[in-house]
């Protein structure tokens, strides 16, 4: 499969070659496995990256639609890490606008694994700043926050994600707003296991769909940052 073919679905073998990396891990087996890399696992999830353009257009088309930049990079930099294993077992493709400091800036992902997949949106690097920020319009105006979120969570099942405070933060909000601003940085995700969905073509189509569901909250986090 080229990049630049249309995204037709993910593959088992994708999945395999990851539980396969994982077992062996070394340069000597991604060498000899390196077109299974480039077939399998980056040029699907470039075409998938080129698929989902048109969708992001209507969410918001400053955001880098680009493969080359938008899917990781399979190789890990072990310079100052403990583990010196080569290669991920798992890549994402990041969704952002193109700025000098784009880890504190919204952005939506998706990420696969050996064992599952995973997407959602939020500020994952937020600073202090932008936390607080964020809890002062939150309690300037709760009301619009949870109507805006609580289908997220219990109609559609995303999950909170964020660093918790160890010391909770002293605020008189309501236990449902709690979850949201005890927070270092803030996002909201889905784990899934390895389905049917993802080796068919309308798998485009469903993630947009996802996306679009957090795209109220994706403009309340852009109107933060700026």
């Amino acid at each position: 499969m080229k990049a630049n073919t249309v995204f037709a679905g993910f593959s088992q073998e994708l999945f395999q070659f990851f539980r396969d990396l994982k077992e062996n891990n070394s340069k000597p087996w991604f060498d000899e496995h390196k077109s299974t890399y480039t077939n399998i696992v980056l040029a699907p999830m470039k075409s998938f990256c080129t698929a989902l353009s048109p969708a992001f257009y209507t969410i918001d088309p400053k955001i880098n639609m680009n493969p080359t930049k938008v899917v990781s990079r399979i190789y890990r930099d072990i310079r100052f890490s403990k583990d010196k294993t080569p290669y991920r077992t798992n890549m994402w493709m990041n969704f952002q606008r193109i700025r000098t400091d784009w880890l504190n800036f919204p952005g939506y992902y998706l990420e696969l694994n050996e064992n599952n997949y995973q997407y959602g949106m939020g500020i994952y690097l937020a600073t202090r700043n932008e936390m607080d920020t964020f809890r002062s319009r939150v309690k300037y105006d709760p009301d619009t926050f949870k109507k805006m979120t609580r289908n997220l969570l219990t109609k559609h099942s995303y999950v909170i994600g964020g660093e918790l405070y160890k010391r909770p933060l002293q605020n008189n909000l309501p236990e449902y707003f709690q979850q949201w601003i005890q927070r270092k940085s803030i996002y909201i995700y889905k784990d899934q296991p390895i389905g049917n969905e993802l080796f068919h073509h309308d798998f485009v189509e469903h993630i947009a769909n996802e996306y679009q569901l957090l795209k109220p909250l994706y403009e309340y986090f852009v109107d933060i940052c700026e």
